[in-house]
């Protein structure tokens, strides 16, 4: 069986209207919001309640627009946020989106 690879675009590659576009549907966010913790995530850990194709759909959606990187280890693939990439591109977007997220989960 072979192993489709893993791309990402450059960060002079990435988007806004990509980057923008992944980041509005919840289950996306949820992501992004686990992966601002700083750990690497799997997908079966991270979207339980999701099917595993959604899910695969949700993290390439991400890993395609730059927002994360995926890397495999044997047959498991860990996702990363790329923060400093989207920092130098897009200076203070994480950051607020994930400001506002929180700022309307809290009300």
């Amino acid at each position: 069986m072979r192993v489709k690879a893993l791309t990402h675009p450059s960060r002079a590659d990435l988007r806004i209207e990509s980057v923008l576009d992944a980041m509005a549907n919840p289950t996306r966010l949820r992501i992004i919001e686990r992966l601002a913790e700083g750990e690497e995530l799997t997908c079966s850990t991270t979207l339980p309640d999701v099917s595993p194709s959604t899910a695969s759909r949700h993290w390439n959606v991400l890993r395609e627009a730059g927002i994360l990187r995926a890397r495999r280890e044997g047959r498991i693939i860990l996702h990363s946020l790329r923060r400093d990439d989207l920092e130098q591109r897009f200076p203070g977007l994480l950051d607020s989106v994930l400001r506002a997220v929180r700022d309307a989960s809290s009300t």
